[in-house]
């Protein structure tokens, strides 16, 4: 059965920083590229960033870049996103998803699997 269970998530005040963790298991972790995607409170699903399965290509949204990092530990079947100077317009509800195969664009993603969510929170 595959599982992603995200976890990292939490309360930050503005310009803080959470990493957040995915971890995969029921299938293998470096057959496939993966992304980050979000849904902000009333608001539809936003993409966020995504890696290739060897963690050799990301890429990331425009409102992300320079902020947000990505990257895969494959040993140990993790996901990460490392997000630094947080915004309010940030909160919103995180989630990994496996795209259908290894390799991965910034334009065009296809998902097979989800995981549940963790929340994030900017506020003073």
């Amino acid at each position: 059965e595959v599982q992603l269970v995200e976890s990292g998530g939490g309360l930050v005040q503005p310009g803080g920083s959470l990493r957040l963790s995915c971890a995969a298991s029921g299938f293998t972790f470096d057959d496939y590229a993966m992304s980050w995607v979000r849904q902000a409170p009333g608001k539809g699903l936003e993409w966020v960033s995504a890696i290739s399965w060897n963690g050799l290509s990301t890429y990331y949204a425009e409102s992300m870049k320079g902020r947000f990092t990505i990257s895969r530990d494959n040993a140990k079947n993790t996901l990460y996103l490392q997000m630094n100077s947080l915004k309010s317009e940030d909160t919103a509800v995180y989630y990994c998803a496996r795209e259908t195969g290894p390799y991965c664009s910034g334009s065009h993603h296809e998902y097979d699997y989800w995981g549940q969510g963790t929340q994030v929170t900017v506020s003073s």
